[in-house]
């Protein structure tokens, strides 16, 4: 058996949560699966708007059989929490149950509230928020609300190059789709494709942040100067990276830093009073790890 060196014990250390935390997830998960369950059975459920994934095979069931929306969640989830407890663990499936069952219940209790709003519209669209939100928020806090949720995660172990929220809205077109044949009403089935794509959307936000960061490269031969000034004025890391040029020979230092979004115009300004002939790349940088941005031992969402 091998020692494990101080490095892997530093972050073994930093990947355990404390109790602390652990109750903070789960205040998280549990105001999430009430707001969950709003969506559901206070917008979307009582206007036939059929979302996709176990939620939308839900409301088609109830309307089948009579059997509550919530019930439906709850049982259809059973076989996909099989699947989850043997990809993630019993620690995993835990907090997920305990999410489902809170959701479920949640929806069965709120359902006699009725319709907040008739118009389908804006079902959709407060609908769609709110689950796209709790969704979000849950898994952060390292469950899921079940149903696909669980599906996705299995999947983004085969496909990680894949986004959580495209994977959904290949398996949500599907549902949405059959719910147009079954409640012959393509309207509807419109209204429900709106809140599969609104709440990809927002899901996407809510793990991922908006694109708020410039990733900028660039070559100069005044690269001391514009690094100077990088540093003192904006406040940012700046590195360098050795080059040469290919027509020249001549070695040169490429500036490579990242910054947040609103920073990128003044580091341009600067770019071009130093050395207006500067060559310069500006693109977005959607995923960052380091300081001043996500920790490198957080889950991968």
């Amino acid at each position: 058996m091998t020692m494990k060196t101080e490095k892997e014990l530093e972050i073994q250390a930093m990947q355990k949560k404390t109790p602390a935390q652990k109750i903070k997830d789960y205040v998280v998960i549990t105001v999430s699966s009430v707001i969950y369950a709003a969506g559901i059975s206070l917008f979307l459920d009582p206007n036939s708007l059929a979302p996709g994934g176990v939620t939308g095979i839900a409301i088609i069931l109830n309307r089948i059989t009579g059997v509550g929306t919530g019930t439906w969640i709850l049982g259809l989830n059973i076989p996909i929490l099989i699947l989850g407890a043997w990809k993630f663990g019993g620690k995993f499936i835990l907090s997920t149950i305990y999410c489902i069952v809170l959701a479920s219940t949640a929806t069965n209790l709120l359902t006699p509230i009725g319709a907040v709003t008739k118009d389908p519209l804006l079902a959709a669209m407060a609908g769609a928020s709110l689950m796209a939100i709790s969704m979000g928020w849950v898994f952060k806090a390292g469950a899921t609300t079940g149903g696909m949720d669980i599906v996705v995660k299995v999947l983004r172990l085969k496909v990680p190059h894949l986004k959580t929220s495209s994977l959904y809205l290949l398996m949500d077109a599907v549902v949405v789709t059959a719910s147009a044949f079954l409640f012959r009403n393509i309207d509807r089935a419109l209204y429900a494709g709106l809140v599969v794509i609104v709440t990809s959307v927002l899901l996407d936000v809510v793990l991922y942040g908006r694109d708020g960061a410039k990733l900028i490269f660039i070559i100069s031969d005044h690269s001391e100067a514009i690094t100077r000034r990088l540093l003192e004025e904006l406040d940012i890391g700046v590195t360098h990276v050795q080059g040469e040029g290919a027509f020249s020979g001549r070695e040169k230092h490429v500036i490579m830093c990242v910054m947040k979004k609103h920073l990128s115009p003044k580091a341009e300004e600067i770019v071009k009073e130093e050395d207006p002939l500067a060559f310069m790349i500006v693109t977005s940088a959607t995923e960052i790890y380091g300081e001043g941005y996500k920790s490198y031992f957080s889950e991968k969402l």
